[in-house]
């Protein structure tokens, strides 16, 4: 039996154990994961597994991605995030034959400074927080239409003085269909664990199963996507001010079904007028109804973005604003070294 029906089996089977986990606590460290360097699914609402785009950027979503096709390919990303958080990092991609692929990634997570005290309150000056990604990936094609992926990940935590260590691993398979330009992937993220702890406490990855589609829409430049992620928990209440001009009046819960199902899901239309561009809109009604508060603005849960693409290099560019105080701007820039050298 060839590695990827090893994948592929591999990959049903961790996803039937991470189903079983439905409904538990998913109280988690190590969240930073969830945020994606790429502007192509950022600007699809966060999470996109399906898209098919020949961006390694992308391959960070779903390690099935990742093809023959982006052999010698290398991707920069940055983004403004959050509370003058930077993110920034590198991948590269690498055929290996017609069938199969490998990459290594690094990403970088800085919080910037922040001022430190101690247990009396007394303030202790000023220290750094940081997280750091090391992915190695590898895909290969099951058959025409199924291909499978694996990404192990080394994660180094920095906080002050204090430093940890956990280990993880990312599978993915996808069905990609060129005939009616439809895409569909299922990817299990996060498995495993720490390897060196804080402290006493030991926390846990932030384990997913998504589910996504891609689908242009036949005889017009539209494409739409739905990714349902975060299926390992049913249940993601969320809360909001009684009173909407004053945080500090009591809440009020919302636990229906109709809203838990939408807070697992992240909507995405792209118009692409050629194959070297998209412009692309998101919706996450997770990310808006966490920021139901007075500094909520109408944009938030949606985004943005636009990529285009030459030769040999590519360009894209996401924007977001969670609420008022927060406006997010992701970069990439990708580019083709075997088409540089000609």
């Amino acid at each position: 039996m060839n590695i990827a029906h090893h994948i592929w089996r591999v990959l049903l089977l961790s996803a039937l154990l991470s189903l079983s986990a439905w409904g538990q606590d998913g109280t988690t460290a190590y969240n930073f994961l969830n945020v994606t360097p790429s502007s192509h699914a950022y600007a699809l609402g966060g999470h996109n597994i399906s898209v098919i785009d020949h961006d390694i950027m992308l391959v960070e979503q779903n390690p099935a991605l990742l093809g023959p096709e982006m052999n010698k390919q290398v991707g920069l990303n940055y983004l403004r995030y959050i509370g003058g958080s930077n993110f920034a990092g590198a991948r590269y991609g690498q055929g290996a034959g017609k069938h199969a692929a490998w990459g290594v990634a690094l990403q970088y997570f800085g919080y910037g400074s922040m001022e430190g005290y101690d247990l009396e309150g007394v303030a202790t000056g000023k220290f750094n927080a940081s997280d750091i990604a090391l992915n190695v990936t590898y895909s290969h094609d099951i058959n025409d239409y199924f291909r499978g992926g694996i990404t192990a990940k080394y994660l180094y935590s920095k906080y002050e003085d204090y430093t940890a260590g956990a280990v993880g691993v990312d599978l993915g398979v996808n069905y990609y269909n060129p005939l009616y330009e439809f895409s569909a992937s299922l990817v299990v993220k996060n498995l495993g664990g720490q390897i060196k702890k804080f402290a006493d406490q030991r926390d846990k990855l932030p384990v997913d199963v998504q589910v996504g589609v891609t689908k242009l829409i036949t005889g017009t430049p539209f494409r739409l996507s739905v990714t349902a992620y975060g299926l390992t928990k049913w249940y993601l209440p969320y809360y909001t001010p009684a009173d909407k001009n004053n945080a500090e009046s009591e809440l009020v819960k919302h636990n229906s079904f109709g809203g838990n199902l939408l807070r697992h899901l992240a909507f995405g239309v792209e118009f692409l007028p050629n194959n070297n561009m998209y412009v692309a809109l998101g919706y996450n009604y997770r990310t808006r109804t966490d920021m139901s508060s007075y500094q909520r603005s109408f944009l938030s849960g949606f985004s943005a973005g636009v990529g285009l693409r030459t030769r040999a290099l590519g360009f894209g560019v996401a924007v977001a604003q969670p609420h008022n105080g927060a406006t997010t701007l992701m970069l990439n820039v990708t580019t083709s070294l075997g088409e540089l050298m000609r």
